[in-house]
């Protein structure tokens, strides 16, 4: 089935479109709450309330889907996830905590990047590379990439970067990213 096709069926009531949605994504869950010092029953948790809020919102027509509903779904249980190492922190109070909780950000910051940058024109996920993971001067960038100058390779960064902008606004909220 399409994204399409589960998204209508699912705002029509249909629980066994919900069911395969389940089924698909699972795996896929369970790898985001485990990989970050979850347990799997905890991602179980975490995803069928995940699906929950996505049902209700579909239900009541409230929601306009942007993204692929993988994505809006794993948005959810970030978002979920997030919320339950923020109690466990609280709970807790350790200095460990902070720590697993600092490095999912991380993770979870660095992954979304790389995530839009694939989803940007091969030249700015090159300028956009070369500039932040590999550190390159805009001259080396230029003349890897064939450049005129290092303004054009300047201009290029800029407008890349605008892009690459735009698109994890349009996915994201600040509440999901931006600190």
């Amino acid at each position: 089935m399409s994204d399409k096709e589960i998204f209508d069926r699912i705002c029509k009531g249909d629980e066994k479109a919900l069911e395969y949605l389940y089924k698909k994504y699972y795996r896929m869950m369970v790898k985001l709450v485990v990989s970050n010092n979850g347990t799997e029953q905890e991602a179980k948790d975490v995803y069928q309330e995940a699906l929950l809020v996505f049902w209700q919102k579909c239900i009541s027509q409230k929601l306009v889907l942007t993204s692929k509903i993988s994505t809006y779904i794993y948005s959810i249980c970030q978002n979920l996830w997030r919320k339950e190492l923020d109690r466990k922190k609280r709970l807790s109070n350790e200095e460990s905590d902070s720590v697993e909780y600092q490095d999912f950000e991380k993770k979870e910051k660095a992954r979304i990047m790389v995530e839009c940058i694939d989803q940007l024109g091969n030249t700015c996920k090159k300028v956009l590379m070369y500039y932040y993971y590999d550190g390159l001067s805009m001259q080396d960038i230029a003349d890897k990439l064939g450049f005129a100058n290092t303004n054009t390779a300047k201009t290029k960064k800029y407008k890349c970067k605008k892009k690459l902008d735009e698109l994890v606004k349009s996915l994201y909220t600040e509440h999901d990213f931006l600190d």
